[in-house]
Order: structure tokens, then sequence, then C-alpha cells
């Protein structure tokens, strides 16, 4: 199973825990991966800590420090709901129903396949 912390993304779930800015630690690096000069020499990636719990988040998904900081609050708000509630959070409920949908439609594509497989032994018998 998915462990709590990697089961946080970017939700619209409205029963998350409230973060207050005391509780955060915010610093601002440089940036990593493609991008020459534009991520090598700004500080616009966010690295934001929840002191009570040690969850540390880095965001550098555009070159706005602005939208990065609240990227960055958006999901350390998921992963410290995930750290605190566990299984009974929003998004790790959302996380598995998302799950079940994507097996249930593994598990159709291939009963297609299997169909398809059938059918084509069928049509080669007959023609036989």
């Amino acid at each position: 199973s998915v462990p709590l912390l990697q089961a946080a993304r970017k939700r619209n779930s409205l029963n998350l825990l409230e973060l207050s800015e005391a509780e955060l630690q915010e610093q601002f690096v440089r940036g990593d991966g493609p991008g020459g000069q534009a991520t090598n020499k700004t500080n616009n990636c966010v690295v934001l800590k929840h002191i009570p719990s040690g969850i540390v988040v880095k965001c550098h998904q555009t070159r706005s420090v602005e939208k990065n900081r609240k990227i960055a609050r958006e999901i350390l708000q998921e992963k410290v709901d995930l750290f605190y509630k566990g299984e009974d959070s929003d998004v790790f409920k959302e996380n598995k129903a998302s799950e079940k949908q994507k097996q249930e439609k593994r598990r159709r594509a291939k009963e297609n396949l299997e169909r398809k497989k059938l059918l084509k032994e069928m049509q080669q018998l007959d023609k036989e």
C-alpha cells in the first residue's frame, strides 16, 4: 500500500487541518532540473517546513515565487493532514477511491482484450 505521506497530492479537500504561519519555516533556494540560467541564478524554489511535525515540502513547479509559495502551502497542508489524521483523512480516502477506479479500469481493459482474442480465434476457426 502507499505510504501515508506519499498519498498527498494537490486536491481541493475541504476538511484539511489549518496551518498557522507561526508553525511554518520558509526558505527560498535555487531550484534544480532543466531551465539553464533561469533556474541556476534565481531563488524561486520554496522549501517549507512544518515545525511541530518536521514535514518538509520543496516546491519549484513554476518560475513565480508567489505561486510556488501557494502550491507549497497546499501540499504541506495535505501532508500534515495525512500525518495527523492518517487513514481518516479525506486525502487518503480520495487516493484509495482513485486507486480502486484505476484497478477497475485495468480489469475491464484486460477483460476486453481477452474477449477480442477469443473473437479473433473464433473467426480464424470459422475461416478454416
